[in-house]
């Protein structure tokens, strides 16, 4: 199934004549939504970026953040493990990882490896902002160009996480209807 981009809607300026205007309408919901969201408590300080602007752009997509549970565990090798329990409960309609793995593509790509087996195990969509730096150092610049990182990655993740709680709504909806 094709999707197509939003165009953003239609506004009247002070002269009267229409013009766009830069944020589009999102798409509503036909079933209440509920999403957690698991974060490394490592380098908290970056990765709650993520958190933050994830919870920005996913009320903006009609998921209030009432309807998203946070957790916190301690580093990014626990994230499958919590990830996969909270599935197994199937409260969540969606989950998102979010963690700052340094110096280890091992742990990161065992992470990542794990979460997308848990999805295809529980049919629960896993979304993944587990970021592993080719280079990382404490200073100053250095965690500011990755807490702006984890923003950026925040907003990704909650535009991936409800286009496709919107596609699987629809697509669920057809299977049911016996269209495919």
């Amino acid at each position: 199934m094709s999707q197509t981009p939003q165009e953003p809607a239609a506004a009247i300026d002070s002269s009267g004549s229409t013009g766009r205007t830069s944020v589009p309408e999102h798409p509503r919901f036909a079933k209440p939504q509920r999403v957690a969201f698991v974060q490394s408590a490592w380098h908290r300080e970056v990765v709650e970026e993520c958190r933050t602007a994830f919870l920005a752009e996913i009320e903006a997509r009609h998921i209030a953040h009432a309807q998203v549970d946070v957790f916190e565990v301690p580093g990014s090798f626990e994230i499958p493990l919590h990830v996969q329990l909270l599935a197994k409960t199937r409260r969540y309609t969606a989950i998102v990882a979010a963690g700052l793995v340094i110096d280890d593509e091992y742990v990161a790509e065992t992470v990542i490896k794990a979460l997308m087996e848990v999805q295809l195990r529980t049919e629960v969509p896993v979304f993944s902002a587990v970021v592993t730096p080719q280079q990382f150092s404490e200073t100053e610049a250095n965690l500011d160009f990755f807490r702006k990182h984890f923003a950026t990655k925040g907003v990704e993740v909650a535009e991936a996480c409800a286009n496709t709680l919107l596609s699987l709504e629809r697509l669920r909806g057809q299977v049911a209807a016996g269209i495919v």
